[in-house]
Parts: C-alpha cells; structure tokens; sequence
C-alpha cells in the first residue's frame, strides 16, 4: 500500500515493484521512483479481475501495482512504454461469465461492496473451503461475495509451450486446495484466489496462450477504481451512489484509458500513454494468459506474472489516450509496412501512371473508449485527427485502405489504425520510436 513508499530525490535506472494499490488509482497513491526518462521498471503482478471481485476489502476491480514516477514528465507530455518481456507464473487460473449478488453492494459491485448480514462496507473477508459460497466474513463470518459465475471453468497452463487446457470437477477441486500456490499470488497481494471457486462447467477445452496486460499505464488525474480509467466501465461512476462518482466531463478530463484489455498490448509493443499528473506515474497489472478481441464473456484468464518495461518521456505530446504501436503480427493486414519487394513494385505502378511522389509513412494505432463501440470508435477517429492534425474525413479514408477498426472490448473499448505520414510522427515525437518498432 502507499504507506510503505518513498519518493527517492535522486532518480534510478531500475526499480523493481510488488506492492498495490488495493484497487484505487489517483494522485493519492504515493509514487516510487523516480525513475529515470530510459530507465527500467520490473513489475510482479497479481490477477486482474476475479480475485478483486470476490475479495470484499476491494474497491476497484483489479491489483494493480503502485505508480512509478518518471523524471522530468510534465502534465502535457507523454510517456512511451516499451514492454521487453512478459512472463505468466500463474500454474493455473479460473474465470468465466459473471453475475451479480443482489443486495450486497451499493450500486456498483466492482467498487461498493458490504456485508448484507452485519452491514460492514468492504468488510476483512477469508476462504472457508471451496465453491461458490467460500468467502466469508471476517466481522460476522457469513458468506459475503457479491458476485457468482453463471458459467465458469478452471484452466491449467503451460507458458512454455503456449498452450493451456480447462479440467474438469476433480481438478478444480483439487487446484481449490491448493488456490494461492497455483494462482502464484504475489507475497503482498491482498486478494482471494479465484480458483477457491472452483467452477468447472468446460471440461477439455484446449487454448493458445497469448499474454498481454490488461491494464497499464499512467495514473489519472483524479482518484477512482482502477477496473473504471476508460470510459466504459466508468459510466457507473457517473452519478455513483459511492464517493467515487464522477460527471461524464470530470471522467473525461480525469482518465487515461489505461483499462484497454487490448490483446496486442504484449511483449514487443510500445504503448505512449498522456500524462496527467506530474511524474505519470506509471502502474500496470490484470496480466491475461490469452483473450480473442472484444473479450465477449466479460472476463479472460487473468494471471500472475512479470513484466519488464523501460520508459520514455516524449515531450509536448498532450494526449487524452493511448497511442500503441502494435507487433508487426499484431498489425491488421492493410496496416503492416511494405516489405522491399512490394516497395519496388509500388514504384513501378507510380511510374507507369507518373505518380512522382511516394508518402513514407508507418502505422500508428489510437486506443480509444466510450460508453458502447460506436462512441468508442468516434473517440479514436477525433482524436487521432487531433494529434496528426490530419483533416477527421482523411482519417476515415486512411483507416479504412492502410488500417482497421477493431474491438478490444465489449462495449466499448476499440483500435484505430492506419498508416501515417512520417513527417507528422516526426512532428509529435514518436517518429523515432516508428523506424525502432518497424525498421524504416
């Protein structure tokens, strides 16, 4: 928890992270650090969703850690993270579709949970067995959950081979036994592990794994539960019947649509991200073992894991969300860099119909959020107009022949890419980190 951190006065070259902040993100959480524009952070994190949820104490729905100040990052810039590695250390993990307990939170359960048997908000809580009725209270010892699968299954992993495979009644009750070794839950984790639940409705199922971060970026310029930094799941802070409640334009100004559950946030990618209070104050967390786009049963594979990333700070780059430059793999088709074979043969088509100029350009994804998709993907297309000062009808023309609309998450969290003349990239400061990404 912040109690425990210390703001260094000289800035380092590599801080290493396992606390957090116990579901709330803001300028009340004391960042570590600094650490240097080019340094290094290694993050231990906990599992995202489920754990939180079940967990009572929560008022936001993830872990994520403790925000790291980066030196000379000015309210107005940005910050690019380079993600270098990712590794899932969870052994096995639970997740499924979720459902409500009526009558034990205050209109938002992710965030104002309390004990309908003695009253207690987001009451101490402990495991008592396995199933959905395991979690009790620690006041009045009655079970005290607010949420329960509708459909759920436990999953074993194999990180090594990317491959993983759900099991059946026995195992996952097995596993329940067994909940925090398995789900590898860091030392200073607060959570109760998902697999206590042990919900195995799938048996067999065998899955790719493909890790990536859920939730990474810079903290908000106002305090609110990290699952709700985008704009769908904050919706329920507007008007909230809890201290956190926001009007829409105070979500808006505040968030940095840090909560994208984009798949191709992964090893390898480049996240630039706005900074919104002095220092950016980088956290991440809700690491996933894989997830197709739109994440449609409402939850994935949330796991333990390791991420190292380095920072840079990019100066005068005033964002209201976070630009991504994807994996080469990642790319949607119509975005991915010519190879020299096919630029020879573009030349060849110019020359033919006297065409004497070629743009260089490279692809450039905006990560956006609203309140459904289609708010969602006019929140992208407007604010990639802004930054690239690029007229908003060329954006529609170049999203759709060089890039793609596509949805990270149901309701309302979507990419928007196209290829983007060099010289613009150049202009707002990321042209270098494009030719490094994409070797122009």
């Amino acid at each position: 928890m912040s109690e425990h951190t210390t703001l260094n006065t000289e800035a380092l070259d590599y801080i290493s992270v396992n606390e957090y902040s116990g579901g709330i993100i803001g300028p009340s959480r004391a960042m570590l650090g600094p650490i240097k524009n080019g340094g290094t952070i290694k993050t231990g994190t906990p599992p995202g969703c489920w754990g939180p949820m079940i967990t009572p104490a929560f008022q936001g729905g993830h872990e994520v850690t403790l925000p790291v100040a980066v030196e000379g990052a000015e309210v107005g810039d940005a910050v690019a993270i380079k993600i270098n590695k990712m590794r899932v250390t969870s052994i096995a993990t639970s997740s499924g579709v979720m459902e409500f307990v009526e009558g034990r939170y205050h209109g938002d359960p992710f965030v104002a949970k309390f004990c309908a048997n003695c009253g207690t908000e987001h009451p101490a809580s402990h495991v008592e067995g396995i199933g959905e009725e395991a979690i009790h209270c620690d006041v009045c010892g009655a079970e005290v959950s607010a949420f329960r699968f509708r459909n759920g299954y436990v999953i074993v992993l194999d990180p090594q081979n990317k491959v993983s495979i759900t099991v059946d009644q026995t195992i996952a009750d097995k596993l329940a036994g067994q909940a925090d070794e398995m789900s590898s839950l860091p030392v200073h984790s607060a959570q109760h592990s998902i697999l206590s639940l042990a919900r195995a409705d799938m048996p067999g199922v065998a899955a790719h794994m493909k890790p990536f971060l859920g939730n990474i970026g810079t903290t908000p310029s106002q305090d609110m539960p990290d699952s709700h930094n985008c704009a769908d799941f904050g919706q329920y802070l507007i008007g909230a019947p809890h201290k956190y409640n926001f009007t829409k334009e105070a979500l808006d100004a505040a968030k940095t649509d840090g909560h994208m559950d984009t798949n191709s946030v992964r090893e390898g990618a480049i996240l630039i991200c706005p900074v919104k209070i002095k220092g950016a104050g980088i956290y991440m967390g809700d690491m996933h073992a894989q997830q197709g786009n739109g994440e449609i049963a409402g939850h994935a594979t949330d796991v333990s894991g390791e991420t190292e990333v380095s920072v840079e700070v990019i100066k005068n780059l005033t964002l209201d969300g976070p630009i991504l430059l994807q994996n080469l793999e990642d790319l949607p088709e119509m975005a991915r860099p010519f190879t020299k074979e096919q630029k020879l043969k573009i030349q060849a088509l110019a020359a033919h119909w006297g065409q004497t100029s070629i743009e260089e350009n490279a692809p450039i994804t905006f990560v956006a959020s609203g309140e459904n998709l289609n708010e969602a993907t006019e929140t992208g297309l407007r604010r990639a107009a802004k930054i690239t000062g690029l007229a908003y009808e060329e954006i529609l023309n170049r999203a759709t022949i060089t890039g793609s609309i596509e949805i990270s998450r149901l309701p309302g969290v979507v990419r928007v890419t196209f290829m983007c003349p060099m010289h613009i990239l150049d202009q707002i400061g990321i042209g270098h980190l494009a030719r490094e990404k994409y070797n122009l």
